[in-house]
């Protein structure tokens, strides 16, 4: 599915529904088929595998739907403010496996949409190191001066340019549940009253906003 690049809301939701579901179909199919395997399988080691299989997926179904929660979601009522702590720790759970999280920051509560812009440059950090590599979180400054910098090392890191278009606020871009996340995080940071540069260097990939 694409659509323009100026959209309605319904359309915006629509997108980050299917970007949500794509995020959560594979780790939630794996469960699907670990419980068929453990009704048909008989043997003890085959099953105790199956089992860690399933016990994974879970955890990471549960990760990414999270972190949904907040880099997506109400998360509260209007004006509500968000703890770093619950953030990070979301963040911690979502960055897994071949990708690690490194965070540096005061405890702070903010309000809702700039952590969610801080996790949706950390879910675009991640997207930078398609090998696996570093996510480093550095929060700076507090109240109206805050300011963020997630640095994605890896070798290679790289954003694609529909990618750094979009953060920039980019017209003419054709969106789908693939690029809703850019478009998504710079309609974020207009309301939070950011601004996201995107610095590529060796093997770094350094999303600021401020």
């Amino acid at each position: 599915m694409t659509e323009p690049m100026d959209i309605g809301d319904l359309e915006l939701v629509a997108l980050i529904s299917s970007r949500i579901c794509h995020d959560v179909i594979s780790p939630v199919g794996a469960i699907a088929n670990g419980l068929e395997m453990l009704d048909e399988e008989q043997d003890e080691a085959m099953r105790e595998q199956t089992m860690d299989l399933i016990r994974k997926s879970a955890r990471q179904a549960s990760a990414k739907l999270q972190f949904a929660r907040l880099a997506f979601g109400a998360a509260g009522s209007a004006g509500a403010e968000i703890d770093l702590r619950d953030a990070e720790r979301v963040a911690r759970d979502f960055v897994h496996g071949k990708h690690s999280l490194a965070w540096q920051g005061p405890p702070l509560t903010l309000p809702k949409n700039k952590v969610k812009l801080l996790l949706n440059l950390v879910a675009l950090g991640v997207v930078a190191l398609p090998r696996g590599g570093t996510v480093n979180v550095e929060i700076m400054g507090e109240g109206p001066d805050i300011a963020f910098s997630v640095r994605a090392k890896g070798e290679p890191a790289r954003l694609a340019e529909q990618v750094t278009g979009l953060l920039a606020g980019g017209n003419g871009v054709m969106l789908d549940a693939h690029s809703i996340q850019p478009y998504y995080a710079s309609r974020i940071a207009a309301a939070a009253g950011m601004t996201v540069t995107v610095e590529a260097r060796e093997n770094e990939v350094e999303l600021r906003a401020a």
